[in-house]
């Protein structure tokens, strides 16, 4: 799944249409909204594909911002930062088996994975030699929802050169 962008009034291909998965739409979004709110408070429905978005002006401006952004190397260490952040979040517990590591619900027990034999290193790891989730990989817990989300430089890049030539968008 992704977000699908589209210029308004093109003056170029590259500010015909912008695509993102959804993985990496959100955290540039949100980075327009953490770092740039007067352009980001323009679009109530950012996060959704209901044809929101911004006229051509604010969208040239923001271009010009997020260039200013990659110039000044703001960006890359805004980037650095939200990594940091997210390498240093707690595991949460796992909610598939109840953060034993072993599924036991209906689904585990009939692919087996309440009987599941574990790898040497699993086993020396996790202390024991049976039941797996595929949830958690048997660890209990997993790397919060958040951590999956990401994006670079080249996505900021991107982004702001079909800003600066696409007269306006709508996210579809």
């Amino acid at each position: 799944m992704g977000m699908d962008v589209y210029g308004k009034n093109p003056a170029s291909e590259v500010g015909a249409y912008y695509r993102q998965t959804i993985w990496g739409w959100h955290p540039l979004w949100n980075y327009v909204e953490s770092f740039h709110p007067e352009f980001a408070e323009q679009v109530e429905h950012a996060h959704t594909n209901d044809g929101d978005g911004l006229e051509a002006e604010p969208s040239r401006q923001l271009s010009l911002c997020l260039k200013q952004d990659l110039i000044t190397g703001m960006a890359k260490k805004r980037l650095a930062d939200w990594e940091k952040e997210k390498a240093e979040l707690p595991d949460d517990p796992c909610s598939i088996c109840d953060s034993t590591g072993i599924r036991t619900d209906k689904v585990g027990v009939e692919q087996g994975m309440d009987k599941k034999e574990l790898s040497a290193e699993q086993s020396e790891l996790y202390k024991r030699r049976i039941g797996w989730c595929n949830a958690c990989d048997g660890k209990g817990s997993k790397r919060p929802f958040i951590t999956m989300y990401g994006i670079e430089l080249d996505d900021i890049r991107e982004f702001a050169d079909f800003l600066a030539d696409c007269g306006g968008f709508e996210i579809c």
